[in-house]
């Protein structure tokens, strides 16, 4: 008989903030949902903003309008149907977005693919609620045949793509909550706050101080056990971002063996690997979060090379054989105070 057991988390809290006790007229605090998980903004204000909240929830509906696969008329829905050799015109925000995405894919040589959505959904990790099942080899070949972000053709200024294949389609969840933490910290800043962290679904970024005696945000990087509630890093942010990637709380066992939600965009198969957890530090949110999420398909020797050849800032956790963990960190991590 086949046993199938499954493990669901919605979103990874692979980073813990570290919010020690503050006399609350310090600090402003914003907490919510979006984009599935959950988040929580703290901001340095001797005086409360009631208007703040209200602006941040615009701020996160105007992104969802334009990256959300689940509205209907979202912009990304509207490309996602667009017909092969059709150009359409790109709002400035997606023309920035889809430009980093572009920028990450190649410099990973395609292990950030934002056009794997639908190879997830055929797991049953993404975002069409399937049940988790190991697909058919040519359900697999099918779906491949028209992914790839080579098959999107962008002008040359990125405010405008089309598709060779009608059927191919973009999701950009592997980047949204670091991109979503990016445009909510220039929302901020453009309100003349200096001082704040905002955490969306474990993605984090950290601008200015704390208190005076804190010279940044504390933040703590998880240990990569579903067992395990504790940090295995403490690492003070001034100014810089976090994110994380990791299959050790996604995933299903079909007979005996683990299918993580971590799907290779060349082979349309869950990665196997050994790395279970990814964190990168980085100025912009974004760009942490896409990198983690092309270190995690990688492995851990051609990840190692990456990692050296960009001097990124990264922990990597890997588990061997007999299922210990370790960790390793790059000398670009440990600049910034991670040890």
């Amino acid at each position: 008989m086949r046993i199938l057991k499954y493990c669901f988390v919605f979103a990874i809290f692979s980073i813990l903030l570290w919010f020690f006790i503050n006399n609350p007229k310090d600090y402003q605090v914003i907490n919510g949902q979006t984009f599935g998980t959950y988040y929580t903004i703290k901001v340095k204000t001797s005086s409360e903003d009631k208007l703040l909240q209200k602006e941040i929830k615009e701020e996160f509906a105007k992104i969802n309008s334009e990256m959300s696969v689940f509205e209907i008329s979202s912009e990304i829905s509207e490309i996602n149907r667009l017909p092969a050799g059709e150009w359409i015109e790109l709002s400035p925000a997606l023309q920035s977005l889809l430009k980093k995405s572009y920028e990450i894919y190649k410099m990973s040589n395609g292990a950030f693919d934002p056009t794997t959505g639908k190879l997830v959904d055929l797991w049953g990790f993404g975002t069409s609620g399937g049940i988790q099942k190991i697909p058919t080899e040519d359900d697999i070949k099918k779906m491949l045949s028209v992914t790839g972000f080579n098959t999107i053709k962008f002008s040359n200024d990125f405010s405008r793509l089309r598709k060779e294949y009608s059927e191919t389609s973009l999701n950009l969840s592997a980047i949204a909550k670091g991109y979503g933490v990016d445009r909510i910290a220039a929302l901020l800043k453009e309100q003349g706050y200096k001082n704040f962290i905002i955490e969306i679904g474990g993605e984090v970024t950290a601008a200015g101080k704390k208190s005076d005696t804190v010279k940044g945000w504390n933040v703590g990087v998880a240990f990569p056990d579903q067992n395990s509630d504790h940090n295995a890093f403490v690492v003070t942010l001034h100014n810089h971002s976090a994110a994380t990637s990791g299959d050790y709380r996604n995933f299903f066992y079909i007979d005996d063996q683990k299918y993580s939600h971590t799907i290779d965009p060349t082979t349309g198969y869950p990665v196997k690997n050994n790395l279970i957890s990814v964190t990168v530090f980085d100025k912009s949110c974004m760009i942490a979060d896409g990198i983690a999420t092309a270190i995690m398909s990688m492995g851990e020797k051609k990840a190692a090379d990456f990692i050296r050849r960009h001097n990124l800032a990264v922990i990597m956790f890997i588990k061997d054989n007999n299922g210990e963990i370790t960790s390793t960190v790059s000398d670009a991590a440990r600049k910034l105070g991670v040890q």
